[in-house]
């Protein structure tokens, strides 16, 4: 499928949802350049196939976790190729079992549902009781690609806007972990 890849926030802005507004809101106010691509709802990794074609880079695999007595709360960002394994992670965190958080949490906490969990959740984590998990293989690209709260557009950005401007501007300070998908 052919995608148009367009510069910045849709020209109808207003038939979009007011999350994904807020999202281009946010970019715009902190002077991030950004490229957008609009396709069907892409739920999976295997949806994003072409997507990440289109936008000439990797759209990253986005976790919502926590930990079994649902304190803790993570939002794991890692390369969508690596296959993830709690056990892995737990270790890295010397935390004693993670699960996925589940829909209503995600929901309360970051204003997303399943298939549109995205770092841009974050801007409504006002509380900070998210904390971020990035893969330090996603500080290597030049560009970071992730879903504008929606999971029916994408959006592309330079890497060093997130870490060096939204992170900062949204105070929350990534957490670089090594992910191999290893038991």
């Amino acid at each position: 499928m052919a995608y148009t890849l367009e510069k910045g926030r849709p020209a109808d802005f207003a038939a979009r949802i007011a999350k994904e507004q807020r999202c281009y809101d946010l970019l715009d106010s902190l002077q991030i350049q950004y490229d957008r691509i609009d396709h069907p709802a892409a739920a999976t990794m295997t949806d994003c196939d072409d997507v990440a074609v289109a936008l000439g880079c990797g759209i990253c695999k986005n976790l919502f976790l926590c930990n079994r007595q649902k304190t803790c709360f993570y939002l794991l960002t890692m390369p969508a190729h690596k296959n993830f394994r709690t056990k892995e992670l737990s270790g890295q965190l010397g935390v004693a079992r993670l699960s996925f958080g589940d829909e209503a949490l995600l929901a309360e906490m970051m204003d997303l549902t399943p298939g549109s969990v995205t770092v841009m959740g974050l801007m409504n984590d006002t509380e900070h009781k998210v904390r971020l998990l990035v893969d330090s293989d996603l500080q290597k690209p030049e560009y970071f690609a992730c879903h504008p709260m929606i999971n029916t557009s994408s959006v592309r950005f330079k890497t060093s806007d997130l870490f060096e401007t939204l992170l900062p501007a949204l105070h929350h300070e990534p957490t670089f972990v090594e992910l191999h998908g290893e038991d």
